[in-house]
């Protein structure tokens, strides 16, 4: 290790970069921190955790004694993550916005940013590892299975992972607790941040009603027979089963009901009771391709996840049509869902990923 590359790391207020920032120090790089603010909240809005995270980050920074930077980047997260997330779901699709923040802010604005300041590499608290060949980088899940998040990473590139760090990769989740907590960091029992950042704990509906109309439909079962109202489409989710607010009493029997389809072009969703067919597929369709290193031989054997935290799958992916691919997986998967992104891996080396534009039984 080189203790004069200067490394600027995310410092969020969470534990994760708490510990991060600490490690990165024990290893003799020059350690300065940056906290982003990625969305325009109110101060005052009962869900909004900027300011307590900002304190906690700062406690963090003045116990381990090192410089904290703080940048607004809420009018790129709106042109460049925002506006497509609420694009994809006026399209009837559910978007994973985390994976388009690492791609465009947290590893491009960040990076950008950090390099002005005269870093060489910046570092985050994510759950993966970072390995090099040859001049070739290569993305690796993180040695914590249950905290792996190289599915959200799998849009970088070559040049973003050259400059990046990860020390929390070869560690797990009981570890960077005792970490912090042998430091006295102020983040060391506080509970990690769950869902989508810029909608916090409030609940999704409530959130998405801010920026999209309701435009009621029809609920119908497998049989297209009418069951009740929904509030329009961008509202629901394949597989989503609280919300639907179907009595349990309602059909053959007391399973719970499942959201199994979104049809566009008569505003319907299709629900099924139960661990219905119909929330199964074998095959999927997907475009927006990206590769992080060369693209692979075709066709091509290995294993994809269809959502975190998700075990990989075997499956094989051919070039389909219209520059699109196609994977067909051994096991059926449950409620592969449009607009989700498809992650694919060799072993544990992130191969890339593609973003879900139907799913099929072949």
């Amino acid at each position: 290790m080189n203790s004069k590359d200067k490394v600027i790391v995310g410092l969020s207020g969470g534990v994760d970069s708490s510990v991060a920032a600490y490690l990165l120090l024990k290893q003799g790089y020059e350690v300065e921190a940056l906290f982003m603010k990625n969305w325009d909240e109110d101060d005052d809005d009962e869900y909004c955790s900027a300011s307590e995270d900002l304190a906690d980050a700062q406690e963090v920074a003045k116990a381990l004694g090192i410089e904290l930077h703080t940048v607004n980047f809420s009018h790129e997260y709106w042109e460049d993550v925002f506006e497509h997330f609420l694009s994809e779901h006026k399209k009837g699709r559910t978007p994973n916005p985390d994976v388009l923040c690492n791609q465009r802010i947290k590893f491009k604005a960040f990076l950008d940013y950090a390099k002005d300041l005269g870093a060489t590499k910046i570092a985050t608290g994510h759950y993966a590892r970072i390995s090099e060949d040859n001049g070739k980088y290569f993305l690796k899940a993180g040695i914590d299975g249950n905290k792996d998040q190289s599915y959200f990473l799998h849009l970088l590139n070559q040049d973003q992972l050259s400059q990046s760090l990860f020390p929390l990769g070869e560690i797990d989740k009981k570890e960077v607790r005792e970490i912090a907590k042998n430091n006295n960091f102020v983040t060391a029992e506080k509970k990690d941040s769950t869902g989508i950042c810029f909608i916090g704990e409030r609940p999704f509906s409530e959130f998405l009603t801010t920026f999209l109309p309701k435009e009621k439909g029809d609920i119908v079962d497998q049989d297209g027979t009418f069951i009740k109202h929904h509030n329009g489409l961008p509202f629901y989710t394949i597989g989503q089963r609280k919300g639907l607010e179907i009595g349990g009493g309602y059909g053959n029997s007391q399973e719970p009901w499942f959201v199994a389809d979104k049809l566009t072009e008569s505003n319907q969703i299709v629900a099924v009771q139960g661990d219905h067919d119909l929330l199964y597929h074998n095959s999927l369709v997907a475009d927006e391709i990206h590769w992080i290193d060369d693209e692979p031989e075709m066709p091509m054997q290995c294993s994809a996840k269809i959502r975190y935290r998700q075990a990989s799958q075997e499956c094989s992916v051919r070039i389909g049509e219209n520059h699109t691919i196609k994977v067909f997986f051994k096991d059926s998967q449950r409620a592969i869902t449009p607009g989700q992104s498809v992650v694919f891996y060799d072993g544990e080396t992130c191969l890339g990923g593609s973003v879900i534009k139907s799913r099929y039984n072949e």
